[in-house]
């Protein structure tokens, strides 16, 4: 069995996500895709909605499409949370942060080690990016539609609430966990197949 690691926060997980997702598991030749999230996430600090609800977001999405599943780990780095997979899967933005030298002490060599150490990467445009200076060994750009190249989980939770996953959407509906935090209480309704 193939199959392929997308690490992310998914804070809230997008319509993009699941593009991306789907479009690595037909275009990669994968038989799964694992939506691998940090308990700490490197450079960030999703505190609301609680990690516990982010990851049962992750799983009612999961309930509904037989070929994805969810992990979390501690490990931060992409190298890291990419061990054991066939491939590993990002926007050409966080391939960008892959590539930069600052993440490992600011040596080239150690970053060519790290990049060397990676499976298979299959990347999605995002828009906006600057030219991909260093692309990586057998890897695939992947087709998506277009318009997700602008989607994001920052401009969700700024309001463009249609671009939330459905499942995400709901939840934030009920508990305002992504579009108003100020009301979200993390000790208040978990998600589940049938309301999220």
């Amino acid at each position: 069995m193939t199959i392929g690691a997308y690490p992310g926060t998914f804070d809230p997980p997008t319509v993009a996500h699941l593009a991306i997702a789907e479009a690595a598991l037909r275009q990669g030749g994968l038989d799964r895709v694992c939506l691998v999230v940090s308990q700490s996430p490197l450079g960030k600090d999703p505190a609301v909605p609680s990690l516990e609800h982010r990851l049962s977001v992750l799983e009612v999405i999961a309930s509904s499409r037989p070929w994805l599943d969810v992990a979390v780990t501690s490990d931060q780095l992409i190298a890291d949370l990419a061990r054991g997979y066939d491939a590993v899967i990002m926007g050409t933005d966080k391939w960008q942060q892959v590539c930069d030298p600052v993440w490992y002490g600011g040596s080239v060599r150690a970053r060519d080690a790290v990049l060397d150490s990676l499976p298979r990467v299959l990347l999605a445009h995002r828009r906006g990016d600057r030219k991909i200076l260093t692309f990586p060994k057998e890897a695939l750009m992947l087709t998506v539609d277009d318009w997700h190249a602008d989607v994001s989980s920052s401009a969700a939770r700024a309001g463009r609430l249609e671009w939330m996953a459905p499942e995400a959407a709901e939840f934030d509906g009920a508990t305002g966990a992504w579009s108003r935090p100020d009301r979200y209480q993390s000790g208040g309704r978990r998600p589940d197949s049938s309301s999220a």
